[in-house]
């Protein structure tokens, strides 16, 4: 049971440094966009900057506000608006709810004992060990991070700052120490 519990604990640190992570890189890549491209919608069938905040913020609301005692897919979330942008829906506004829905997930896991992990949670009715439903979450934010970063650097072209090593840097990143590799990301300019 010692070995049940330091694994949940050491998870537990992991999980919650993978999504710190996670919101470092997007808001790295979110800081590098004016207006015009956090709005700009590539093709029909594409997201745009806007988009993958206010889905990520919705799917995180909804997965983590009362992690333990509801169904994840909680009954007032609207997936489908998530994907429409109307003229409420300011920056300023979606990057509140941004922030309000990471606030949700990093105070929930830092709530999360390895006790919890005995427990089981659903989503859409389905039911989830912690395990399944941490890497669950963490795997939907990474491949929408990938797509913040990839939609990010095609609007920002030239322009565009690196969120991890730069090309032709590797040999001069990897002789630095540990301790000295931090990779800043830019702020809003």
């Amino acid at each position: 049971m010692a070995d049940d519990l330091s694994f949940a604990a050491a998870y537990l640190d992991e999980a919650r440094r993978s999504f710190r992570g996670y919101k470092r890189l997007a808001d790295g890549a979110l800081a590098q966009v004016d207006d015009r491209g956090f709005f700009h919608v590539p093709d029909p069938e594409s997201n745009s900057l806007a988009m993958l905040v206010k889905h990520i913020s919705g799917n995180l609301r909804s997965r983590w506000t009362d992690f333990l005692t509801s169904d994840g897919e909680k009954p007032d979330r609207d997936r489908d608006q998530e994907f429409i942008i109307t003229s409420a829906n300011t920056r300023d506004d979606l990057m509140r709810r941004w922030e309000a829905a990471f606030a949700t997930t990093f105070e929930t896991l830092h709530n999360l004992t390895p006790d919890d992990f005995a427990k089981t949670i659903y989503i859409r009715s389905e039911p989830h060990t912690i395990i399944q439903a941490i890497n669950r979450s963490l795997n939907h934010i990474s491949s929408h991070v990938g797509q913040i970063q990839f939609a990010a650097k095609l609007i920002q072209s030239t322009n565009w700052k690196t969120l991890s090593v730069p090309r032709g840097k590797s040999a001069e990143y990897n002789a630095t120490k540990p301790e000295d590799r931090k990779i800043k990301a830019p702020t809003k300019g």
